[in-house]
């Protein structure tokens, strides 16, 4: 049989998987969201090596996402709008715990065609405390010292468990860490996801949130 004789299915296919991890420890006084900087296709196509995951939203709160690039995209524009908005409309910026819950309303409003994104909101409360919140696809969020997102999520996840909480042992309990600790930490994760997922790679963007400002640092990964 000829091959334009050949039955030919479509599917409507909307999503593209793009790779991504983001990463967050939420400290006494700090708060760190660090992501890869690789943006890939299927898991074999690199289509960017300096893409920025982490996103500044107020002076004390970050938003990390990754996933569908567009969705990841659209997503972060809705946000800053709307709290643009609300900047306006109150004369100061929305504290963080704000912004957490905001963001859940706009992924449960897109519940029957979500955003394909994974999102980590952190930064720090109104008393100076570092704060984290993890998500799902349609806004269920919950509060936590620590997580990860992403593509290395199965590998990372285990070992902030371990060295955070404790949950593999017998002391089961989370100690409280320094930042100079939880930044080893989140080298030490980071390199390990890389070697290992052929989506995490190039570099780790890392944004630090104290009282005194933001501070951006950067270390590289693996570049193949």
């Amino acid at each position: 049989m000829d091959s334009y004789l050949c039955p030919v299915e479509r599917k409507f296919a909307p999503y593209s998987f793009n790779g991504g991890t983001v990463l967050s420890i939420a400290g006494k006084d700090y708060a760190i969201i660090a992501a890869d900087t690789r943006l890939s296709r299927d898991a074999s196509i690199i289509l960017s090596r300096d893409v920025v995951r982490s996103h500044q939203l107020t002076n004390k709160t970050f938003l990390g996402i990754c996933g569908f690039h567009g969705d990841s995209s659209a997503l972060i524009k809705i946000v800053k709008t709307r709290l643009k908005v609300y900047e306006h409309d109150n004369g100061k910026q929305m504290p963080t715990i704000g912004v957490a819950a905001m963001l859940s309303t706009i992924l449960y409003g897109r519940r029957f065609f979500p955003f394909y994104c994974h999102c980590i909101v952190c930064g720090l409360d109104e008393n100076g405390m570092g704060v984290m919140f993890g998500y799902d696809a349609v806004g269920s969020y919950s509060m936590s010292s620590y997580g990860a997102v992403g593509t290395g999520t199965a590998m990372i996840r285990p070992l902030l468990d371990d060295v955070i909480s404790h949950t593999n042992t017998d002391l089961n309990m989370t100690v409280s860490i320094s930042l100079d600790e939880a930044l080893q930490i989140l080298h030490d994760v980071a390199n390990a996801a890389a070697e290992r997922d052929v989506c995490i790679g190039d570099a780790f963007l890392i944004h630090i949130i104290t009282k005194h400002g933001v501070k951006e640092e950067k270390f590289t990964l693996r570049r193949d």
